[in-house]
């Protein structure tokens, strides 16, 4: 069984399907369809399914002409799970979101496997890139498998490959970034390989899938933590009058032991805001309180906060309230020149200031509309960035410096900037530092 399958996927004459169709599985997905396999796509939400039909793309960072292609080359979308009887491959690119109370919510995947179950048949490979906890695949991947009397590493074979998709990063993509592979089995491991390495340039295996998901939880720790680093760094270098960005800039001249990270308003994006904590719930089962952590997460948290504060202050020095002030957020995604505005710090900005009694607008040039969001009640437009708006304006948040902005206008322009990532001079005295 395993050698018949790893022949299909080397040969490309394996069916692939791919379960959710966001910011990780459809460049999967295109990539795939790129290189020849029969793809097919899994989401409930139909509105992508009609949006790839008409082949367009729904993410700014992906062209309309890749989608077209793909179509050309047979990808269809569905959201009948029924339909994973006739794919030889599943690869699982779910949500994994926080609960309330900061816990992992595995709902989605557990959800999809439960909905794939009856469909399974041996032959299959079934791959879980959704970030999680170590343990995971094992705990709640294999069970449901082997509870359909399918034998792991014969009849079907189990992987965990972390997703390392970075929306808009110009420099690497699904093919050229290194994908790192854990099987439930050796034979396991053998077709996740062959699988991954149709399509990827490198292909870094691992030991086991506990191992693989903790490779994607210390990439995104480490992140964040420096990142709290710099953001604590940030407040303490406020307080005493100097510019963060230069001292970060000027250490990064050292061209050794030193990696530069860059203060901001808080963290975006699902992975670097959420993962530490799925880690941090998963070690308190072993005994062990990551305190380093959780104080990084603390300190990113507040981040939002400080930025209210720092824009509240400033116009209380222009004699302005924030309450029944005119105030626009420039950005609202939460990563450069892309309109991915999961986690967006901006968007907790955005809200605290309406609860303030602010009149709060926002400019983003990638995101049109405030999408439907599970943890906020907002709505609204992107207004359009012109001498009108920004002279109507009592204070301009910049909160994402998108590339294709004129900021030297709205320097120009602007009575007050509050400026979260280093963007204007520091000398500017319409300019305050956040």
């Amino acid at each position: 069984m395993k050698n018949e399958l790893i022949n299909r996927i080397q040969s490309g004459n394996a069916t692939i399907g791919v379960v959710g169709l966001g910011y990780v599985g459809l460049p999967l997905a295109l990539r795939f369809a790129e290189t020849g396999f029969k793809v097919i796509g899994f989401d409930v939400d139909a509105a992508k399914a009609e949006t790839i039909a008409d082949r367009q793309s729904y993410f700014s960072h992906i062209a309309h002409e890749r989608v077209g292609q793909a179509v050309d080359n047979g990808f269809a979308v569905t959201a009948d799970m029924a339909e994973c009887a006739q794919v030889d491959v599943i690869i699982i690119c779910v949500p994994t979101p926080l609960g309330k109370h900061q816990e992992p919510d595995l709902s989605f995947v557990t959800g999809t496997m439960d909905a794939l179950v009856p469909y399974l048949r041996p032959g299959q490979l079934i791959s879980l890139e959704s970030t999680t906890y170590p343990g995971t695949t094992e705990e709640e991947i294999v069970p449901r498998v082997q509870g359909q009397g399918l034998r792991v590493g014969e009849d079907v074979f189990v992987v965990y490959s972390p997703e390392r998709e970075d929306p808009g990063n110009k420099s690497f993509n699904t093919q050229t970034i290194p994908k790192v592979v854990g099987g439930q089995s050796e034979a396991c491991l053998a077709v996740g390989k062959a699988l991954y390495e149709s399509v990827i340039d490198s292909v870094v295996p691992v030991s086991s899938t506990r191992t693989a998901e903790m490779t994607k939880l210390l990439e995104n720790i480490h992140r964040a933590v420096n990142i709290g680093l710099v953001n604590e760094l940030k407040v303490v270098a406020d307080k005493m009058g100097i510019d963060i960005f230069e001292v970060i800039n000027a250490a990064a001249s050292k061209p050794f032991g030193f990696t530069p990270y860059y203060p901001g308003p808080g963290l975006g994006g699902h992975c670097i805001p959420i993962d530490p904590f799925y880690l941090t719930w998963k070690a308190k089962e072993y005994g062990v309180n990551t305190r380093f952590i959780e104080l990084a997460g603390e300190v990113n948290t507040a981040m939002p906060a400080w930025v209210v504060g720092k824009a509240e202050s400033a116009l209380n020095q222009k004699g302005q309230a924030v309450n029944g002030s005119n105030i626009m957020l420039l950005g609202i995604a939460y990563k450069k020149d892309t309109s991915d505005t999961r986690e967006s710090p901006g968007l907790r900005i955005l809200a605290m200031l309406k609860a303030k009694g602010a009149n709060v607008t926002y400019h983003d040039p990638h995101v049109p509309h405030i999408p439907a969001l599970r943890d906020y009640d907002l709505s609204g437009e992107s207004a359009p960035l012109n001498e009108a708006t920004i002279s109507a304006q009592h204070c301009i948040i910049l909160c994402t410096d998108h590339t294709d902005v004129d900021y030297e206008t709205l320097a120009r322009l602007s009575d007050l900037i509050v400026d979260t990532r280093g963007v204007f001079p520091p000398n500017n005295e319409n300019v305050v530092p956040a």
